[in-house]
């Protein structure tokens, strides 16, 4: 692959959220170990290279407050994020849509979303010449501040499945 034609897809599930009594589901907050690890996501990114110039975030507060600790830690280097009411409870063929209508101008797109869209998106995603190690981890578990980097030649209009290379799998943790 040569590097001016890949782009990057990064695929996050939001940091751990609580469970408050009488709050509706898109209203839960973040836990404390949520707002300890949310942050650590972002200094990965940071660390790694892997800097979104595009952010899409379900518009549920778990998500929007973990996309923030995320952005912080990125600086200037962030993005604004963009809500999008379409990736709360999605499913990965929900969230592929949504991708689909990402301009080319991206080259690296974060998606901060829920389980099970979050870790089935990956595995539709996921290309055969996917790093094996971190392909097995993104299918066995993906708990909360999981991140996978996956990278494509292909528009983001194009993608389908398959055809996406999973190079990364981490959950950042104290």
């Amino acid at each position: 692959m040569s590097d001016h034609h890949i782009k990057r897809l990064v695929i996050m599930r939001h940091a751990k959220a609580d469970w408050p009594m009488g709050v509706p589901d898109h209203e839960r907050p973040l836990e404390e170990r949520g707002h300890r690890e949310a942050p650590l996501a972002g200094k990965w990114l940071l660390k790694h290279g892997v800097v979104p110039d595009f952010i899409l975030c379900s518009s549920a507060l778990r998500t929007r407050q973990t996309c923030t600790w995320v952005c912080d830690e990125l600086g200037d280097k962030a993005p604004t994020p963009k809500l999008e009411d379409g990736l709360y409870s999605a499913s990965a063929n929900r969230m592929l849509t949504v991708i689909n209508h990402v301009p080319d101008t991206v080259t690296t797109l974060m998606v901060i979303s829920h389980m099970p869209g979050v870790q089935d998106l990956a595995m539709h995603l996921a290309s055969r010449d996917s790093d094996h190690d971190a392909y097995m981890d993104a299918a066995t578990s993906y708990p909360t501040s999981a991140l996978t980097v996956m990278e494509t030649e292909k528009s983001w209009a194009e993608l389908d499945g398959q055809d996406a290379r999973l190079t990364h799998f981490k959950v950042p943790r104290h």
